[in-house]
């Protein structure tokens, strides 16, 4: 049944309103009566209902109401709503109480430039303030590591090190392939045009110990565990369970941080070894495949280039790439906001940041090695 409304007037100016139906069709009026209609009779003093045989509403009722509410008021007639459902009134009721804003259009004033630098400026000593905050806490729990007194759980290690070892090897092996596969192809073509191709070899070979091995997988696991790390985190953080643990006395640097960074740098050294040899395996596929250079000239070519040097620059980079991974990762996750959004955004920056500090910190190496000659 659609919504009705029953008029009858009393000799004593009452209009008596009868509300019928369901008035829950979403319309601001399912009936389609408006309040102009119904005071348009004179000598209407005082308005009251009857809601008895009404067998539903919902806030188009109350919007309704409210719109016959404010005609009467200009119009000097009392409104009495004994007569409407509970919740019906105390809606009604609330949306009386609190009065609509004026002017309430939001105006955004606009900062002069040297004020946009200073702010820039504060923010910029804020997160320098917060990161050094962070190191200095991590070294102390590596001093307590080491004394034996950190709160740290063997268990969680391991945890840690299946989700960024082995579960990390499929994406680690396809990218590796790829990267070898590109370097052996641009190589060949430019070598083949002296007569050289073979070297391609050595260019593989080279070129993933020393840098592409490295920083693929370190990029890699900036998307991947990084991002996993910031977001486990920051979770965390908005539940309030970091809050819980220094409740009780235990160091969220101990029992959260100190699992990730450990199992990072340790698994990283690993994954760069991996990483080489699958992208020298790459290399390998486009040399004896589309420059007729059999498998056995390819590995004898690879193994007289590569040298302990060459790979121990590979693996020490790993090492610190995998530091830079969970340390960026931990660090935004506890310093992530209290909603759904600063977890996003921690993780976000976790993962541009860790990239940004990773090739910062392979081009500091490469100039260092240079410096070093090696």
């Amino acid at each position: 049944m659609t919504a009705k409304l029953e008029t009858r007037s009393e000799p004593d100016g009452t209009l008596n309103v009868a509300l019928k139906g369901r008035w829950q069709t979403g319309r601001k009026n399912p009936s389609g009566i408006n309040a102009n209609q119904l005071l348009s009779a004179s000598g209407i003093k005082r308005l009251q209902f009857d809601s008895r045989r009404l067998d539903g509403w919902d806030s188009s009722l109350v919007v309704f109401l409210s719109a016959l509410a404010e005609q009467c008021a200009s119009s000097g007639v009392d409104v009495d709503p004994e007569g409407l459902p509970p919740g019906a009134r105390r809606l009604l009721s609330l949306s009386r109480a609190v009065p609509p804003k004026t002017n309430a259009s939001v105006t955004h004033d606009q900062l002069s430039l040297l004020a946009r630098i200073g702010e820039r400026g504060l923010r910029a000593g804020q997160t320098v303030t917060a990161t050094l905050e962070f190191i200095g806490e991590l070294v102390l729990s590596v001093i307590r590591l080491i004394k034996g007194k950190a709160r740290l759980r063997g268990v969680d290690v391991l945890e840690v090190v299946q989700e960024c070892g082995w579960q990390a090897l499929p994406i680690v092996s396809l990218i590796s392939i790829l990267v070898g596969l590109i370097l052996a192809f641009m190589g060949a073509v430019q070598l083949r045009m002296f007569g050289a191709q073979i070297y391609v070899a050595d260019l593989v070979g080279i070129g993933m110990a020393r840098e592409m091995g490295a920083v693929m997988t370190g990029v890699i696991m900036a998307g991947r565990t990084g991002a996993a790390f910031a977001a486990n985190l920051g979770t965390m953080q908005v539940n309030e369970e970091i809050d819980a643990l220094q409740t009780l006395g235990v160091s969220p640097m101990d029992y959260l941080v100190l699992p990730r960074m450990a199992a990072m740098v340790l698994m990283m050294p690993l994954l760069c070894i991996y990483a080489d040899f699958m992208g020298i395996l790459g290399g390998m596929l486009v040399g004896v495949g589309a420059f007729d250079i059999s498998s056995t000239q390819y590995l004898d070519r690879t193994f007289s280039a590569l040298t302990l040097t060459h790979i121990g620059i590979g693996v020490f980079k790993g090492v610190i790439f995998g530091g830079i991974v969970a340390f960026c990762g931990c660090m935004q996750g506890l310093h992530c906001g209290r909603s759904a959004a600063a977890v996003g955004n921690a993780t976000t920056s976790a993962v541009v940041i860790a990239i940004v500090y990773i090739v910062v910190a392979d081009g500091l190496f490469a100039v260092l090695t240079n410096i070093i000659g090696i």
